[in-house]
């Protein structure tokens, strides 16, 4: 077979060959059951490696176009229709399903911010919008110890999967940690997870199905929103006071709604730091019993009191089985650390935990067994006295600030938690402010990122107090109200707010 090459080609030999019989199989010049050369043969008539030949020939067999039969020879196959190889140029469409998750994505709203953007050059930023409490307090050398002694303790064992429920003895620990606070609970009942936001996720996975209905506060956190739209959840949500949700206003939508669950967070809430008062925590157990829905509680902060006296938490009013308690370790500790747990009784969490053991076999046995090591040992306890004997100073400080730098914006002062939660003034728009703020180097949560409807969070912002130091907490601050004063000489606000 008399093949041209050119040797002076920087196309390897191999190819040339292979391009060359390729066009002439599929142009029907080479027709099916035409035996080959031998590649031996080959390769002397071209004066080339047979190597080189052997090369060419697995490259058309590997596509389908030739075969090779033992101590016969190869030959060229049957010609299939073979379709047009699609197109991987830079630009090309994705397929018609990523489509699809395209469009689902971009009709629900983007998380809460918890970070500052990429693109974020300011030299100094600071940094309001994150959900968590300051890392930076957390004694980090005590818990490297921690692991290191748990380690020399435990063994292999440590790194081990574990039980699916979780380490015994901090199943244990926090259950007479619960108890302690007025939860009665037994070890048995509780499941450790990979943070509270798995534990939402379980109990949405269990409870709901696409098309159920969920009662959320309204605003709430905006993770958990974001975790009901992505299963296709009916959210509707029941607006709040200074004394949490207006559970007065519950049962018309259960009847309406008949939803399959209620979400909220009765312990300075997420993101407006309001607490349920102990009149409608009772009134709210009696309604899901009597409308036979499950409530699921997040206790997210419940520990970072500052003032006030403790409400009794839903699930220590709970008879039993009506209430799903969820709460964690990584807020008050470090949010990498992705040690939380939930609190359940009955069939929903023998479900529960078939569900984790099936989503991640179980939470970081060496994790686990730190978080314990550090709890039994009054660690714990006392990282969170310091913590509310720091934050709460911070929460004045930036209180005072906005009363400086902020005139004319709404605020409550929580009695814990986290947040400041701000109302804009004249309608303004907090989506509108952002972009300025970030202009000044300082960042925030829109208020859009809470609410079932986004548009009616358009005039609020969340401010996390607790993340910076007083004098950070001053110069964000201005710069925010330096970021809302060109809003407002510029015009800009939102007309259903006005």
């Amino acid at each position: 077979m008399r093949i041209p090459i050119d040797h002076e080609s920087q196309t390897p030999l191999y190819q040339q060959i292979e391009t060359y019989l390729r066009n002439m199989i599929c142009s029907g010049q080479l027709a099916p059951g035409t035996r080959l050369p031998a590649t031996r043969q080959l390769a002397r008539d071209l004066g080339i490696n047979r190597i080189t030949v052997e090369t060419a020939y697995a490259e058309l067999e590997a596509d389908g176009l030739i075969f090779s039969r033992v101590g016969s020879g190869t030959y060229v196959l049957p010609s299939a229709a073979l379709p047009p190889l699609l197109d991987s140029s830079p630009g090309a469409p994705w397929p018609l399903w990523q489509q699809a998750l395209a469009a689902d994505r971009a009709a629900s709203r983007p998380a809460e911010p918890v970070a500052l953007p990429a693109d974020f050059l300011h030299p100094d930023p600071i940094n309001f919008a994150g959900g968590v409490g300051d890392s930076h307090l957390f004694p980090v050398d005590d818990f490297a110890r921690v692991i290191r002694a748990v380690t020399r303790r435990d063994g292999m064992a440590a790194l081990d999967y574990g039980e699916n429920s979780g380490y015994g003895p901090l199943r244990a620990t926090i259950a007479k940690v619960l108890t302690s606070q007025g939860i009665a609970v037994r070890p048995e009942n509780v499941l450790v997870t990979a943070g509270s936001q798995q534990a939402l996720a379980l109990v949405a996975q269990i409870l709901l199905r696409p098309g159920d209905t969920v009662l959320v506060e309204s605003p709430t956190y905006g993770v958990a929103l974001d975790l009901f739209r992505t299963l296709r959840l009916q959210v509707v949500g029941i607006p709040l006071d200074e004394r949490g949700m207006q559970v007065e206003k519950l049962e018309p939508l259960l009847q309406q709604h008949h939803p399959r669950l209620i979400y909220t967070i009765p312990n300075f809430q997420n993101p407006t730091g309001a607490c349920l008062s102990s009149a409608r925590r009772r009134q709210l157990i009696a309604l899901a019993d009597r409308y036979n829905v499950p409530i699921l509680e997040d206790d997210f902060v419940g520990d970072l009191r500052y003032e006030g006296r403790a409400q009794p938490a839903l699930k220590s009013l709970d008879p039993g089985g009506r209430v799903i308690y969820v709460s964690t370790f990584s807020k008050m500790l470090m949010p990498g650390l992705r040690v939380g747990f939930l609190v359940a009784e009955g069939p929903v969490y023998t479900n529960l935990l078939d569900c984790k053991s099936l989503t991640d076999l179980t939470t970081s046995s060496l994790l686990q067994r730190a978080v314990e090591a550090y709890v039994t040992v009054g660690r714990y306890q006392a990282h969170l006295r310091r913590s509310c004997q720091i934050y709460p100073r911070r929460r004045d400080a930036m209180l005072q600030a906005v009363q400086r730098h902020l005139p004319g914006v709404q605020v409550e002062t929580p009695q814990g938690g986290l947040y400041l939660w701000l109302r804009l003034p004249d309608g303004r728009s907090s989506a509108d402010l952002l972009p300025l703020a970030q202009a000044q180097g300082v960042i925030f949560a829109p208020g859009g990122s809470f609410f079932p409807n986004p548009a009616e969070g358009a005039p609020y912002l969340r401010l996390n107090f607790v993340t910076q130091r007083p004098d950070m907490i001053e110069e964000g601050i201005a710069r925010l109200g330096r970021a809302l004063n060109v809003l407002i000489a510029t015009g800009g606000h939102h007309p259903q707010g006005s």
